[in-house]
């Protein structure tokens, strides 16, 4: 309540839209701050019916700017935002940009205090969506799944985590931070599910294995 009482009083005071949070974000350990989280049997359940391909799709015609992002979500607010404020703890905002935090990356256990440091990653790569079926789809659509905070597509990092993993999928790359791999596999798996993608049989492999660091 004094926090709330402070944040009222510097409003009035100024007569400006600042807004300062310390309490705000979730911190949480999972990979995502999403609400895809579902147990092992269930996410192995859900992998068997995902459908394997022999080979990677064509990158043919693919662009980033093929799946707009980030989407607004308010005055001067964008998924971006959204993303930063779940993922981080002792957030502080102004108006909706985020200024000031803490966020650890669960990809690499990195510390990062700067939020224009902050990377967020999409747990299914555009482009590896993109190979696995999204080519086929309307811009709409796209543009969807690259703003998609119902599922735990997208997550805050660190930017070296990021550029390390670019578009691959599991069967070539995975979180330094090993105690993240049964939540990450559960992630990558529901956002498949969930969006119909396919898989390679590599990365099926890969996801199972992944799935027994679970407890």
């Amino acid at each position: 309540m004094r926090v709330a009482a402070a944040i009222l009083t510097l409003a009035v005071a100024t007569g400006c839209e600042v807004t300062v949070d310390p309490d705000s974000g979730t911190g949480s350990g999972s990979t995502t701050g999403g609400t895809g989280t579902i147990d092992v049997a269930d996410a192995r359940a859900k992998l068997d019916k995902l459908t394997v391909v022999t080979k990677t799709g064509s990158m043919s015609g693919y662009r980033r700017d093929k799946f707009p992002h980030w989407r607004e979500t308010g005055s001067n607010c964008d998924v971006r935002d959204t993303v930063l404020k779940r993922d981080g703890t002792k957030v502080k905002v102004s108006g909706c940009n985020v200024v000031a935090g803490t966020w650890t990356s669960v990809y690499d256990g990195q510390k990062i205090t700067d939020p224009a440091k902050v990377d967020i990653d999409h747990v299914v790569p555009l482009a590896n969506a993109w190979r696995s079926g999204a080519s086929a789809w309307t811009t709409e659509k796209r543009q969807d799944f690259a703003n998609d905070l119902k599922d735990p597509q997208l997550v805050a990092v660190s930017a070296s985590a990021n550029r390390s993993k670019g578009d691959q999928d599991p069967s070539t790359w995975k979180p330094q931070q090993t105690g993240s791999w049964c939540q990450y596999a559960q992630d990558w798996i529901v956002v498949k599910s969930q969006w119909k993608l396919t898989v390679t049989a590599k990365e099926k492999v890969e996801l199972k294995k992944m799935l027994e660091k679970c407890r």
